[in-house]
């Protein structure tokens, strides 16, 4: 960013006043309305600067059927962004040319745009409103899913390997990560290895250090089956796979524990003792979120080298113009990138001054 204090960033490192980049997500979708609800809420909330990749002319468009009077502020580039934002909602124009394939291509150029944006170091963080496996598929994309595509353009973007990513569920009440995501539940137990678990709950404690600043996290597992296996009498994993890796892990100075039941880990006695939890699948996870917090709760991406975040919800084609979509995930969202972002600004800026 042209005008920003530059000195002792490393290349690429945003510095703490730089805006978030979000995406558009589906357009036909609720992510058009809660950004539009979130910029008219943003002093009342608290809310960091951003600026929405995507097509203006939709943006107008859902904000007439929604009848509110957002002011709309094209931008080409992110410092106009921030300096745009107190007044209108600024948006750097990704423009849909037509229907089907072509309005997804544009759904996938905003992601792409928007991220290289991130790793440029010209936004804080990147909050990606939601979109559907379609959208990747009619544009010939062929990943299982939004946070795989992101780990790609990180590779790509980046010059490296392709990063390992990993899905953390924040709400103040509960950090979870599952260690399988979108597999059906039938696989869930060839899916999990020692290797992925390891993997997974390093990652997960250097989130908890670097990004939230828990500077001995404490890290509760899962079993897979139910009670935990009961030693062995509904099921083999915990005692074959799952606390053999707690075992190393500990033997490394983490301070993990389990395998527990998973019936009792998330109650609010048992939320005390632990930082975070780490589940086996999906809705192990997610429904102990969701019930604790589905208005409030953020899907945060680890393992990338940037700051990504999203709306802990889908596309919610049925509420998208209706003024019934509620934008607490997504302000949510947005305060966690932009908190995580500026914690990792500093700790860049302070590691490379003489």
């Amino acid at each position: 960013m042209s005008g920003a204090p530059l000195d002792h960033r490393p290349p690429g490192t945003p510095v703490r006043s730089a805006p978030i980049a979000v995406t558009m997500g589906d357009p036909a979708g609720i992510g058009l309305d809660i950004t539009l609800g979130s910029w008219a809420e943003r002093a009342r909330h608290g809310l960091p600067a951003f600026a929405l990749y995507g097509d203006p002319d939709a943006l107008r468009q859902r904000a007439r059927v929604l009848g509110v009077g957002v002011p709309i502020a094209v931008v080409d580039s992110l410092e106009a962004a921030a300096a745009a934002f107190a007044d209108a909602l600024p948006i750097m124009p990704v423009r849909i040319s037509g229907s089907g394939a072509s309005g997804d291509a544009a759904i996938v150029a905003a992601i792409e745009t928007a991220t290289v944006a991130v790793m440029n170091g010209e936004a804080l963080a990147l909050v990606t409103n939601p979109i559907t496996k379609r959208t990747l598929d009619l544009a010939n994309l062929r990943y299982p899913g939004h946070t795989e595509f992101l780990a790609e353009l990180a590779a790509r973007h980046g010059g490296g390997r392709r990063p390992r990513p990993v899905m953390m569920l924040v709400a103040d009440e509960l950090k979870v990560v599952p260690a399988t995501v979108h597999i059906p539940l039938l696989a869930v137990a060839t899916a999990l290895t020692r290797p992925l678990l390891l993997e997974t709950i390093r990652i997960t404690a250097a989130a908890l250090i670097h990004d939230f600043g828990i500077d001995n996290p404490r890290i509760a597992v899962a079993g897979l089956n139910p009670h935990a296996g009961e030693g062995g009498l509904i099921g083999r994993e915990e005692a074959d796979l799952i606390a053999p890796a707690i075992a190393e892990l500990a033997a490394e100075g983490l301070a993990v524990s389990g395998p527990h039941s998973a019936d009792t880990l998330f109650h609010a006695e048992a939320r005390r003792a632990y930082d975070a939890a780490v589940a086996m699948y999906h809705d192990q996870a997610l429904i102990a979120l969701k019930t604790l917090a589905f208005d409030r709760g953020v899907n945060m991406t680890l393992g990338l080298p940037f700051v990504r975040t999203s709306p802990d919800h889908g596309t919610a084609f049925a509420l998208a113009g209706t003024g019934k979509a509620r934008p607490g995930s997504f302000m949510a969202a947005l305060r966690l990138a932009g908190e995580v972002g500026r914690r990792r600004a500093e700790a860049a800026a302070g590691a490379s001054r003489p």
